[in-house]
């Protein structure tokens, strides 16, 4: 195993603990309407689509997407809104409420602790806490440019009653704090009916394909090269693209592109994954349990401990290596950076300890018996 100049990046400065979060109260222009005035926005990585020039981002480094958190007390909504890129929902904890549809009423669908949903691109959405007051939300961004939120024309009228304008370049003015208010020409124009009838529409049963409850996730305990080596390996579920598993029945339920892949991984306690690298930028997020990354060659002591409500940040073509460290096994949500499959490279040692045990990578990268694969 080769060290590379990625292998220097410090481990402990990728990591971002839940008490590193900063919220702001003020991140969009229907922060002061009744109904969504207790709304808290964090831009844990790359500021997403806040709409406040005061947002604390926590680690601006371009990713391929952004990662944010909707938090907020119970009854509080979201108003209709639409993106742009893709708007992927990991329910951390709680109950949630979602609609869609140009009026919001095309259906709803409940998620809650543990469920994904991931909302089509160009149509309305909204969505309001109906579980207690601690509901938190992990929101998933396409692109690292995702042209910012596009408002009900209704909820700009709103806003703008209560002194909030959202100018051209998606910024806003809050003219009850004093600033002026910006000319005509310089306001963001609403959509217009036309173009608001123009949305294509979804059932409720067409949004309940694009969920993945928690009881539905499919893993496969056959997912890394490495699971055949005493002490190592880990269970997969893929949630949305190809991901990083490399067994080959592996099959996400949601499969259009996004700018990422969505897996969960599961490692039991003790247990490891690498040490290996892939060229893409990966982020965990970790539920249960109690993970140690190390970043480099094995030994090299560059590592952190990230607990349950925090958030990591791997750099591409950088070694690294997942351990359980605690009583539990670690859970977390891993998102890999790009539509592409992850082709994993693995240490020498355990590609040799593989072999050994009857086990190597078919041309497609794909797990198979060793005995049948071909000479090299």
């Amino acid at each position: 195993m080769n060290a590379t100049s990625s292998d220097c990046v410090s481990a402990a400065s990728r990591l971002i603990r839940y008490e590193d979060l900063v919220p702001c109260q003020l991140a969009f222009i229907d922060c002061k309407l009744p109904g969504s005035d207790r709304k808290l926005n964090y831009s844990i990585i790359g500021p997403g689509v806040t709409q406040s020039a005061e947002q604390v981002v926590n680690l601006a480094e371009p990713h391929g997407f952004a990662l944010g958190v909707a938090a907020m007390p119970r009854g509080v909504t979201n108003n209709l809104h639409m993106h742009y890129t893709a708007e992927v929902f990991m329910i951390y904890r709680g109950e949630w409420t979602f609609r869609w549809g140009p009026d919001g009423k095309d259906g709803e669908i409940v998620g809650r602790a543990g469920d994904t949903l991931s909302i089509p691109t160009w149509i309305f959405r909204g969505f309001t806490n109906t579980g207690p007051d601690d509901s938190w939300i992990f929101t998933l961004l396409g692109q690292d440019e995702s042209g910012g939120v596009v408002w009900h024309p209704s909820i700009l009228d709103n806003a703008a009653e209560h002194g909030l304008y959202l100018t051209r370049d998606n910024m806003m003015v809050d003219t009850a704090a004093g600033a002026p208010k910006p000319a005509d020409e310089d306001l963001i124009a609403p959509l217009s009916e036309a173009d608001i009838a123009a949305m294509r529409s979804y059932t409720p049963e067409q949004m309940r394909a694009r969920m993945v409850a928690a009881e539905e996730l499919v893993w496969s305990g056959a997912a890394t090269l490495d699971h055949v080596v005493p002490g190592h390996g880990c269970d997969i579920a893929p949630v949305i693209g190809p991901g990083m598993s490399e067994d080959r029945d592996a099959d996400a339920k949601i499969r259009n592109p996004h700018g990422f892949s969505l897996e969960y991984m599961r490692i039991g306690p003790g247990q490891q994954v690498g040490p290996f690298r892939i060229a893409q930028k990966q982020v965990l997020i970790v539920r249960e349990g109690s993970l140690e990354i190390a970043l480099g060659p094995e030994g090299s002591g560059n590592s952190a401990r990230a607990e349950p409500w925090s958030t990591y940040s791997v750099p591409g073509d950088v070694w690294r290596t997942y351990r359980s460290v605690g009583d539990v096994p670690v859970l977390m949500s891993v998102t890999t950076a790009g539509d592409a499959r992850a082709i994993i490279e693995w240490d020498a040692k355990l590609v040799e300890q593989a072999f050994a045990a009857n086990l190597g990578r078919d041309p497609n990268g794909y797990l198979a018996p060793a005995s049948l694969l071909p000479e090299k």
